[in-house]
């Protein structure tokens, strides 16, 4: 009898032992070269360009570069220094400003220099949103010394606001001392613009300004976005800007589709010459967007079928497939590498098809995917000859 109870003891001991782990094995390599070769890329022949992919985090500069100034577009840090000190959520108005008597002072003298302004009256209110309008659409420049004012109380403040902002954000090549670009010493690089660009473009608040070909303000009536290209051959945006000392320069942003997909494309070019430097700022930008998107291509992450990986539990020969659903891609630049690495999952024995196995994290550019892995078949659990054979 004791015998007995001690077979039945260890019996049921083994039974209750945590089963092993299955074997894994990932059918994909851990990472992958996208092949193929970048279309050229038809660079300005004076001043700088560069351009940039904001799903890969890719930016791409015409050569060497030197900072220079920038004219107004410098109002694409201002902007994205007050909406990200004063979050503004799409088709709200945001908080009241109250126009002050040296506001209108100094938008009638922005008026009588020839600058770019927008007419405003001692006691007016206007809403963040339409201060914002006037600064990106109108290039107001009075308009961004009283966001900066707002903002931080003095212009001065708010450009250290900016400066340490263009410095978190990697523009190692700028420097702002206004936050309208009027002086010379406000100065950057056709790169670190699409740096500040990019980071502006992905709040949908400022997406939306830069977006619209027109705007209307209580005094000022209707205005045309100085950008004359947004609205028309996929441009959402961003800024142009022009001074004697900067010449033409432009930013700009447009959807693309690339392979079936919605890919956004920016470019920006600085120091445009000409008699028509905005008009020459257009026509070097525009060629970058396409030849950039040309290259462009949504790269398939995993086979055709979708297998993925494989599990074998060790009281059987069954090979289980790991599957992904659907055809999950990513946007990717000749060149690149796509990565993937698997989180498995803590498998139950005997589970039926479709159980999870696991997640596949795949990464191209800056672009990332969380795709789960299923099992096509049931996963077999073990015997009780082989849970008691195997101590």
């Amino acid at each position: 009898m004791l015998a007995v109870g001690v077979l039945a003891l260890v019996g049921t001991l083994q039974l209750a032992r945590p089963l092993p782990l299955p074997i894994t094995h990932t059918v994909l390599p851990r990472s992958s070269k996208v092949p193929g070769v970048p279309s050229p890329v038809p660079w300005p022949a004076q001043g700088q360009g560069a351009i940039a992919v904001p799903a890969l985090g890719m930016v791409l500069a015409s050569g060497t570069e030197q900072p220079v100034p920038v004219a107004s577009l410098t109002k694409i840090m201002t902007a994205y220094v007050v909406l990200r000190d004063h979050p503004l959520a799409l088709r709200t108005q945001g908080p009241a400003v109250t126009i002050s008597a040296s506001d209108q002072s100094e938008a009638n003298a922005e008026a009588d220099a020839d600058d770019s302004s927008v007419p405003v009256q001692a006691g007016e209110v206007l809403s963040e949103r339409q201060l914002l309008d006037g600064l990106l659409v109108q290039s107001a420049n009075n308009l961004a010394d009283v966001l900066a004012r707002w903002d931080a109380g003095s212009v001065a403040t708010f450009v250290s606001k900016m400066n340490a902002s263009a410095a978190s954000l990697g523009m190692s090549e700028t420097h702002y001392v206004d936050a309208d670009g009027i002086d010379a010493r406000s100065v950057s690089t056709a790169a670190d613009q699409l740096r500040v660009a990019s980071a502006a473009m992905a709040i949908p608040s400022f997406a939306a300004v830069a977006a619209q070909p027109t705007i209307t303000l209580p005094i000022a009536g209707t205005m045309t976005n100085y950008v004359r290209q947004v609205g028309s051959d996929g441009v959402v945006g961003v800024k142009s800007g022009f001074t004697q000392a900067a010449m033409g320069c432009l930013v700009l942003a447009a959807q693309r589709q690339i392979d079936g997909h919605q890919v956004l494309v920016m470019a920006a070019v600085t120091g445009q010459p000409g008699v028509d430097p905005l008009g020459a700022a257009a026509r070097a930008t525009m060629p970058l967007i396409d030849a950039t998107a040309a290259s462009l291509q949504e790269e398939p992450v995993t086979p055709a079928g979708g297998r993925v990986a494989t599990i074998t539990m060790p009281w059987s020969s069954t090979v289980v497939a790991g599957t992904v659903a659907g055809s999950p891609s990513v946007a990717v630049w000749p060149g690149d590498t796509v990565r993937r690495s698997m989180r498995w999952t803590r498998l139950r024995a005997g589970a039926p098809a479709g159980t999870k196995l696991a997640t596949m994290e795949i990464t191209g550019g800056s672009e990332h995917l969380s795709v789960p892995v299923r099992s096509a078949g049931p996963i077999p659990g073990p015997s009780l000859a082989w849970r008691l054979e195997h101590f």
